[in-house]
């Protein structure tokens, strides 16, 4: 009988720092066999499992574990594809520590399961090994759908409804699908090949993917619905958010978007092979506390910069990347700078960025977050030197589709209104994610899309999906 599940949670095993410092190979190596099934075991198979309802997509958790323990490897990954088609994605970069792990029971005296950790690893073996099986497609419904952004909450939809005999196509704008999962994530946390095998899988059960179409320009969401019987707006918030300050405009001044989506996208990071050159100092500054900052921090490390610092107006305490990224960054030679907001970048005679002046900050009361207000210590300003500056603040929605789109309703803060279906007050236009809610998780992304698919289908069809979530929640 199991012993200690309350503990003795098995570690990943990682690639030292000073080596994956000077490439953009992952950096968690994964769990061998042993430690997966080892892990497994601790699970305690609760017969009302919270997890499950700690999961934005509802995979049955003690479901798969329950197979890893018994070494069913390829199944365990079969069963979390039921109602989650991008488990090596989602055991990468979602938070679980604030979501299914934070549910877990074990957790309230020790180590949760590392449930993460084995969706990863059984997603893997099953691409590894060779053993990804395709479903027999289902019967055609006849109806069709447009997926509108193929970023990870409209991979969510589109995966669902072509599961359910619909014909999806999906539209995406640059030249490669993936949308923040390509652009946004380096390949450090989440390996292009990966990417790209989950893609090929959605590809493999039927959904059909149009590159390098800007819906708004290319064609608007009225010609879509020409073509198509119902249209998902899943087209993110890829619009980034700036400080306002004297000296923005200055070079060597990016936004997160800007300098993630160079290196990860258009490859700016093996220049000269690709002809996409990106400028990063020795000295950067990264404005900003975020997952994505710490994605830029240790991205400029990897581009030789000597000295990177993240400058956040909060403190540690406060910092809303995950508690591994942080880590991680620290253990790559990333410096944290807290209570510091800049107010003016200073440029040189040829208009590069040179220095940032920062106001020193206290906390005051806590906001509508929940977070302490940061607040200026009066007359207390220091300057940073610096050649190179990322401000990862974070975005808001794009306004091409709100705008081509008269009809389409907005809420207050510039994202598309939708009912609790997913329908905007468009006839068979349906939206989810940061489209809707502003910047979120992964996997809340794909809740939304999973939850819209529902609601296609239930319009499109007058009939409940065959196995949705939404019952469940």
């Amino acid at each position: 009988m199991a012993t200690n599940r309350g503990d003795g949670r098995q570690p990943m095993p990682e690639r030292p720092a000073e080596e994956r410092v000077q490439d953009f190979y992952e950096v968690p190596l994964g769990y061998t066999p042993e430690q997966a099934i080892a892990e497994a075991k601790r699970c305690l198979q609760c017969k009302r499992p919270l997890c499950v309802g700690g999961c934005p997509v509802k995979v049955q958790i003690p479901e798969f574990i329950k197979l890893v323990s018994e070494g069913r490897f390829s199944e365990a990954a079969r069963k979390i594809k039921e109602t989650n088609a991008l488990p090596a994605i989602c055991g990468r970069v979602c938070p679980q520590e604030t979501q299914c792990e934070q549910t877990c029971v074990l957790g309230k005296r020790g180590e949760p399961v590392a449930i993460g950790r084995l969706e990863r690893f059984v997603a893997d073996w099953e691409r590894e090994h060779d053993e990804v099986e395709v479903p027999e497609p289902p019967q055609s419904t006849g109806y069709s759908v447009a997926v509108v952004g193929s970023g990870p909450g409209g991979l969510a939809c589109a995966a669902d409804l072509a599961m359910w005999g619909h014909d999806v196509t999906i539209y995406e704008l640059f030249h490669a699908p993936g949308g923040v999962l390509r652009y946004g994530i380096p390949s450090f946390r989440l390996p292009r090949e990966v990417l790209d095998a989950e893609l090929n899988y959605l590809e493999r059960i039927g959904v059909k993917m149009r590159l390098n179409f800007v819906v708004g320009r290319t064609a608007t969401i009225d010609e879509l619905l020409e073509e198509h019987d119902a249209v998902f707006i899943a087209t993110g918030a890829g619009l980034p958010r700036f400080l306002e300050i004297p000296g923005e405009n200055l070079l060597g001044v990016y936004s997160a978007n800007e300098f993630l989506t160079r290196v990860n996208l258009m490859r700016a990071d093996r220049f000269p092979e690709y002809d996409t050159p990106v400028h990063c100092g020795n000295n950067v500054i990264v404005v900003g506390a975020g997952n994505v900052a710490m994605d830029a921090a240790r991205t400029a490390r990897r581009l030789g910069a000597e000295n990177v610092t993240v400058v956040y107006r909060r403190t540690r305490a406060e910092m809303p990347a995950r508690a591994e990224e942080i880590e991680h960054a620290e253990q790559e030679g990333v410096q944290m700078r807290f209570l510091a907001s800049p107010i003016e970048f200073v440029g040189d005679e040829d208009g590069w960025v040179r220095s940032a002046i920062c106001q020193q900050m206290e906390l005051g009361e806590p906001d509508e977050s929940g977070r302490r207000s940061p607040v200026p210590v009066e007359g207390e300003t220091f300057e940073i030197e610096c050649d190179t500056v990322v401000v990862a603040i974070g975005s808001r929605a794009h306004p091409l589709v709100p705008e081509t789109t008269p009809d389409l309703d907005m809420s207050r803060r510039g994202y598309v209104a939708i009912d609790e279906s997913g329908a905007t007050s468009k006839e068979g236009v349906f939206a989810g994610g940061d489209i809707v809610t502003g910047s979120a998780t992964v996997i809340q992304a794909m809740g939304a899309g999973r939850r819209a698919a529902e609601s296609i289908h239930r319009y499109l069809t007058g009939e409940e999906p065959p196995g949705g979530i939404t019952a469940e929640e």
